[in-house]
């Protein structure tokens, strides 16, 4: 059995809805009317499943802690969910559940040398025949979309969308998780129609399958859709339209990206308040690759990774800037800084924070999987918060600066809302003091510190010394070093889990009334590994917990919720406010989850 589908990695069997918990310490005030979510695969039925899987595998699930005022507000009661995020190849796998497979191919397929041409014909057709029968009436949901929305959960217009490269957002509601039915940029399924004009993003015909990738920001929902076609990636601009049914002005729907000759690997972008950044990174799809027995999915280190900056509503001003091959997942903040001076009245400079890996292994060694080799810097993987700047100033497209801010392993980003797409100060992030995050191989990866780094202090300290590009570094200490010598002024501020606790990723609620930006709390889902078994399998009766950290002194841990049972470790979260909560459009009706799925 793969690693990433034991030990807490594994799937939990029991949904719940609104059960009440037990805290340890004091909820603060701010949570009150507030809800953490976070969404991660759990594959739904027990299959047999031929061949390698991935992590990123895994039906859709959503895990969330409601902070619900008591009557008359005198305290704060925490209440667990988790629900199925209601896919169509969910439901349809509910209605077929003797499948010895996942209707989807693994992401594992594509990255298996050891996968050949009619093995992969063979998964291909399966999946097509599932699809086509679905659509001629034998299963009771037809299969529109391939996706499992397992990834992230943001908000936007009034709306909570689970998201996943492999299909468009999927709203659910909160605080009960509910799903309501596929977004399409202008409405959601499961909405009321009223007069609005419902036509919204994506391709007609096969490819809708296989495209509508999603990220968010505060008031436009910025979306690229990566197909395996010419031009491989289009992108679209979804504006807030409040209450109204008409559509803005300002609305770009599928406008082709220029400048990317192939098919490739595209997990996030940036985006400021007037750029995007796409990246192109030499982690091509390469269908050829079959016939001699390769990845289909294939890293190229002799290439160059490139970045497309654009105004955010004229793609068709894209400027291409080229650097060394690299790996980047997560991007972490992107923001401009506007001429000043003699430049006054020029283009900006576009500043972004990334995730930056010096090669694939990642995505290899969560398939359990032998990553491919990639010369590296001394020899040692890198999963590093890095930093660059375009400078479009000048005629010519060179980085002005790329460098890593710290040497830690940094991976799982986190930017508190209010501070995205600014020179914002604090980032925070999840580290491991064993390894890398890509060095995986021969054991899973596991988050036992959660990072606070001023980035903006380290940026200026950059550029006041000049790191050398591309393999320099402004601090150079280890996790270790930095526990071990604790500052009251250190840039980098370490909560160590205890030993044998894990964590997953966080997210910032500030305090209120507060003028500082680190002044708040850090939320996040962790686990006790004490409660796995000799063979390192999870007891029946094992429980997570979500602990609320003081993000200003990365030390004190205010509150303990202790959850009905434990939260798988899984991908990408968010913190939803009680305004965002109350706010959401309304809902006419609910997907409905099969009876089969268990329920406590």
């Amino acid at each position: 059995m793969s690693r990433y589908m034991s030990g807490n990695f594994a799937p939990v069997s029991e949904t719940h809805s609104s059960e009440p918990c037990y805290c340890i310490g004091s909820v603060p005030e701010e949570l009150s009317g507030g809800q953490y979510v976070r969404n991660g695969g759990n594959p739904a039925i027990e299959v047999e499943i031929a061949g390698k899987t991935h992590w990123y595998d895994g039906d859709g699930m959503l895990s969330g802690v409601y902070f619900r005022s008591s009557p008359g507000g005198a305290h704060i009661v925490a209440e667990y969910s988790n629900q199925y995020v209601m896919t169509d190849v969910l439901l349809a796998t509910m209605d077929h559940p003797t499948l010895d497979e996942p209707i989807p191919l693994s992401i594992a397929t594509l990255l298996d040398p050891h996968v050949t041409l009619g093995q992969f014909l063979k998964r291909l057709w399966r999946m097509s025949k599932v699809i086509a029968t679905s659509y001629l009436e034998f299963y009771s949901h037809t299969i529109k979309r391939i996706s499992v929305a397992n990834t992230n959960i943001v908000y936007h217009d009034g709306r909570a969308l689970a998201l996943c490269e492999s299909g468009p957002p999927l709203r659910v509601s909160l605080p009960d998780l509910r799903t309501v039915g596929w977004f399409n940029g202008l409405i959601s399924e499961g909405e009321p129609m009223g007069d609005t004009d419902t036509s919204g993003f994506g391709a007609s015909g096969f490819f809708r399958l296989f495209q509508e990738m999603t990220t968010a920001h505060t008031q436009e929902m910025i979306i690229f859709h990566s197909v395996f076609i010419p031009p491989y990636v289009s992108y679209s601009v979804i504006p807030k339209r409040g209450k109204t049914s008409s559509r803005p002005a300002n609305m770009l729907l599928n406008v082709p990206v220029p400048g990317l000759s192939s098919p490739k690997v595209m997990h996030d972008f940036g985006v400021s308040r007037k750029y995007t950044v796409m990246i192109d990174l030499p982690l091509t799809v390469k269908w050829s690759n079959l016939w001699h027995t390769k990845p289909v999915v294939s890293f190229d280190v002799s290439s160059k990774a490139a970045f497309g900056v654009f105004p955010r509503h004229n793609p068709d001003q894209i400027r291409w800037f080229h650097t060394e091959a690299c790996c980047i997942f997560h991007t972490v903040n992107t923001w401009d800084t506007e001429p000043t001076g003699d430049e006054k009245g020029l283009q900006p400079r576009v500043n972004m924070l990334v995730c930056r890996m010096n090669s694939p292994a990642i995505l290899y060694t969560t398939a359990d999987l032998d990553p491919p080799v990639v010369p590296a810097q001394d020899g040692i993987p890198q999963c590093r918060l890095y930093f660059y700047q375009f400078d479009l100033t000048r005629p010519w497209n060179i980085i002005s600066h790329q460098w890593a801010l710290s040497a830690i392993p940094f991976e799982f980003p986190h930017v508190p809302k209010q501070s995205t797409m600014s020179e914002t100060r604090y980032v925070y992030g999840c580290s491991t003091t064993e390894g890398c995050f890509g060095t995986a191989l021969g054991k899973a990866v596991k988050i036992d510190c959660i990072v606070k780094v001023d980035a903006k202090g380290l940026i200026q300290q950059g550029l006041e010394t000049s790191p050398e590009p591309i393999f320099g570094c402004v601090d150079c200490r280890s996790v270790q070093e930095i526990v071990q010598d604790r500052k009251s002024n250190d840039p980098i501020s370490i909560f160590r889990l205890p030993t044998g606790w894990y964590a997953q990723e966080c997210s910032f609620v500030p305090r209120q009334g507060t003028v500082d930006e680190d002044d708040g709390w850090l939320l996040s889902f962790v686990f006790d590994e004490s409660q796995l078994d000799s063979a390192g399998e999870a007891m029946s009766n094992a429980r997570s917990e979500l602990w609320i950290i003081d993000a200003r002194d990365m030390q004190t841990v205010a509150a303990r919720v202790v959850l009905p049972q434990r939260v798988p470790y899984g991908m990408h979260g968010n913190w939803f406010s009680r305004e965002e909560i109350e706010d959401q459009q309304p809902v006419e009706s609910y997907r409905c989850l099969p009876e089969k799925v268990g329920h406590s």
